[in-house]
């Protein structure tokens, strides 16, 4: 399906007063109203804010973390499952903020052997630096409603060279199972931000993973405290944001690659409040089939409220493109963006009529950063039930559909799992 086709789609509900430059001879309206639907409140007892995100699964259950809850308060790991005709959410593990980690503030992803792989900003077993942990089913049969998982620690961060904190992050596995991520903190101290952060690897070395440190930030102008995780290419580069540091203070866009020997970073783009094209990327970013980097900026822009941008691969080098610039106070979104056949969705923490956050789609207008924001959903309009501040990245099945988390708020006041249904 290309992008026109979801303009197509979603006209009839937010094209009405958006000219997007098309010609409004095919700009039909939707066979049916969109709409969003309520997919589990979280309690408490079954977790807490849901600041990560989802990933979905080749039969279209979800998975994803709460930042806190559960039966010690200190996060979990969920799947949300389509079982006779209802959502039905099962707790996989509980973080119990010891040995085995607290608080997951990034998104689970599947590894090569399909275990859920992930994160925890705190816990471990060298003082409470944060781990890195998988997540499997059971070796034996369950016949309980609720089946939990076995959690596995790989690595747990000891606050000193090898990094600490690890917090937005979605690892990344390369061809060999060698797993990439970064932590917010830890590496080499630098003045002004304390200890600025690592890129690391974990190799696995028999029924052991050895963790080797490729940078270290220093907190000048190659940036520091990398709070997203880390994008991987072809070549086995790699790319992700720090949401300080660099030539201007406001964060930066890094590369960090090797000649077999060793492992140098690289400064693609820093951010300047001057130009307006950002401040703050706390996400880390998406790469497309030919190597362009996505991104978002938790401030900054026009607005002082966030961006989305591209970075474009070039023969002469990588051209920085202002995609869209939010508009509320402190709306900007704090996920990685979501790629989907052209398209790019994800959610505001603050944006939208009622500065609760929304769920947007940019639609490229067919030039070079020429893009248009399509609010979708503004989740202020009925707090009490689809809750508050979007958070994380968003997920789509093959209509369109869009799947996400709000971190406050709803029923319980505890985040919620939402759909967004694109007829």
């Amino acid at each position: 399906m290309l992008a026109r086709d979801l303009v197509r789609r979603i006209s009839s509900y937010c094209l009405t007063t958006l000219a997007l430059g098309f010609a409004m001879t095919w700009l039909v309206p939707a066979a049916h109203a969109q709409g969003i639907v309520l997919l589990h409140a979280f309690s408490g007892p079954d977790g807490s804010q849901p600041e990560a995100g989802l990933i979905m699964d080749g039969r279209g259950n979800l998975y994803g973390t709460t930042q806190l809850g559960g039966s010690s308060g200190d996060g979990t790991g969920f799947e949300l499952s389509y079982e006779h005709s209802s959502w039905i959410l099962t707790t996989l593990y509980t973080f119990r903020g010891g040995q085995d980690g607290a608080k997951p503030l990034g998104r689970v992803v599947f590894g090569p052997d399909g275990a859920l792989y992930g994160t925890t900003s705190e816990g471990g077993g060298s003082g409470n630096f944060g781990t890195v942990f998988r997540l499997n089913p059971s070796a034996t049969v369950c016949h309980a409603v609720q089946c939990p998982w076995t959690e596995t620690v790989l690595y747990s961060f000891t606050g000193g060279s090898d990094g600490a904190y690890p917090q937005f992050v979605d690892l990344a596995f390369d061809s060999a199972g060698n797993i990439y991520g970064t932590t917010g903190k830890g590496g080499q101290y630098c003045d002004v931000y304390g200890s600025c952060g690592t890129v690391f690897k974990l190799t696995k070395s028999g029924q052991q993973w050895i963790e080797t440190t490729l940078y270290a930030f220093s907190g000048g102008s190659d940036g520091a405290v990398p709070y997203g995780g880390v994008a991987l290419d072809s070549h086995g580069n790699l790319y992700g944001t720090t949401g300080f540091g660099g030539a201007n203070g406001f964060g930066t866009v890094f590369e960090v690659t090797t000649n077999g020997s060793g492992w140098s970073e690289t400064v693609l783009h820093s951010f300047d409040t001057i130009s307006e094209d950002g401040e703050s990327p706390f996400a880390g970013v998406v790469l497309d089939a030919q190597g362009n980097i996505y991104g978002t900026t938790l401030l900054g822009g026009a607005s002082d409220s966030g961006t989305a941008y591209e970075l474009l691969r070039s023969p002469s080098g990588w051209i920085y493109l202002s995609l869209a610039s939010f508009s509320a106070s402190y709306s900007g979104p704090n996920g990685v963006p979501t790629l989907f056949d052209g398209v790019i969705f994800g959610v505001t923490q603050n944006d939208g009529a009622n500065s609760s956050g929304n769920v947007y789609a940019l639609v490229n207008n067919g030039g070079q950063g020429s893009w248009t924001n399509l609010d979708l959903f503004d989740f202020g309009g009925q707090l009490s039930q689809y809750g508050v501040t979007g958070s994380g990245a968003v997920v789509l099945d093959s209509s369109f559909n869009v799947y996400g988390t709000t971190a406050t708020e709803g029923a319980h006041d505890n985040g919620v799992i939402w759909e967004y249904e694109i007829y």
